[in-house]
């Protein structure tokens, strides 16, 4: 026999358990689920990365997120804050149990089943996220072994040739690490430079002296059309270049993986790709089934949508589905909706 609840998460990253935490305080029956661990997709970025957001903004829930030095925090660092407001809320959260099924049996009606189990609920909150498989070449030699989507740490390329594709801020920062770890780094880009926009502001200068000094070879409005072991063949403006390579990372951005949702029912519209939705409450088109998130974003070729402007997502379900704003929520939430403060009765308590 399915389990019934009033709520459904998919998802456990940092909106998600923002939300959970608010359900369990305001009483609201409810199950979350993630197919892989808590945080999955920060797990992913590289070890000692840092964020683009200061502290504060990322926090969750009300509780302040410290670091070591003050500076803004490390993977390694919020991972073990998200664990923390995990332990701290005595949040249960069905890890490496994926949803792979939402059947719409009617407004507030939903069967959702895993690949455990069956639960009923009247309504589901998808904060699946938008990275969830890398944006492919499609080049000949894109699956070779010594060829990835991801990079983890700088120590594997050390005294290697490493060319890296790609040039927004996880290749710059890839590009630098590994720079510093003794790789002898080359770049490929599609565009004719990097775009501040799209780099950390502490990061910038640094790239570009280190491509000035010719440290680090630099092919601007280049693409990949070939890999084989040991080179790498780009089509730049002035016509083929071969770049010797023991190592290719390709840092070119990920995909969001709408299938779930277009099972369900959700319209996906949009150069992105994304869910459509009630940009007031969150709701798609199906009543009761909501995105928070940066899974409302679909797949971000220009990023708009992050944590630190996806805590307002909380505030909009919770006054949608029950009328009241939650209780433990970041205060930015308010500033991202338009208003500067937070009702003086909702506050985050202390």
């Amino acid at each position: 026999m399915s389990q019934s609840v009033s709520t459904i998460i998919i998802g456990a990253g940092p909106i998600g358990l923002e939300l959970a935490v608010n359900l369990k305080q305001a009483g609201i029956t409810y199950r979350q689920f993630d197919a892989g661990q808590v945080g999955q997709t920060i797990s992913w970025y590289p070890r000692q990365s840092h964020f683009f957001s200061s502290p504060d903004r990322i926090s969750i829930c009300g509780v302040p997120l410290q670091t070591v030095d003050q500076s803004k925090a490390t993977r390694e660092e919020y991972l073990t804050y998200l664990r923390t407001i995990v332990q701290q809320f005595q949040l249960k959260i069905n890890c490496y149990e994926k949803v792979t099924q939402i059947n719409s049996l009617g407004p507030h009606q939903y069967e959702v089943v895993t690949d455990k189990d069956t639960y009923q609920a009247e309504n589901v909150i998808c904060g699946i996220g938008d990275m969830h498989s890398p944006r492919m070449l499609n080049v000949p030699g894109e699956d070779l072994p010594h060829v990835s989507h991801y990079f983890d740490e700088p120590h594997k390329y050390f005294n290697q040739k490493l060319l890296i594709v790609g040039g927004k801020n996880s290749a710059v920062e890839a590009a630098i690490r590994c720079h510093r770890a003794g790789a002898k780094v080359s770049m490929s880009y599609r565009g004719e430079k990097f775009s501040e926009r799209s780099i950390k502001y502490w990061l910038q200068p640094e790239i570009q002296w280190l491509i000035e000094i010719k440290q680090i070879p630099f092919y601007p409005q280049s693409t990949v059309t070939q890999i084989t072991p040991g080179s790498v063949t780009l089509q730049t403006v002035d016509g083929i270049e071969q770049v010797d390579a023991d190592f290719v990372l390709l840092l070119t951005g990920y995909e969001m993986d709408t299938s779930l949702l277009k099972q369900a029912g959700v319209h996906i519209q949009g150069p992105n790709h994304g869910p459509a939705y009630d940009e007031a409450t969150m709701q798609t088109n199906l009543p009761g089934l909501y995105v928070a998130g940066t899974a409302a974003a679909g797949t971000q070729n220009s990023f708009k949508l992050f944590i630190e402007n996806a805590h307002s997502h909380v505030v909009k379900i919770m006054r949608d589905l029950f009328g009241k704003d939650p209780k433990r929520i970041n205060p930015l939430a308010y500033v991202h909706m338009k208003e500067e403060t937070p009702p003086t009765d909702q506050m985050p308590e202390s």
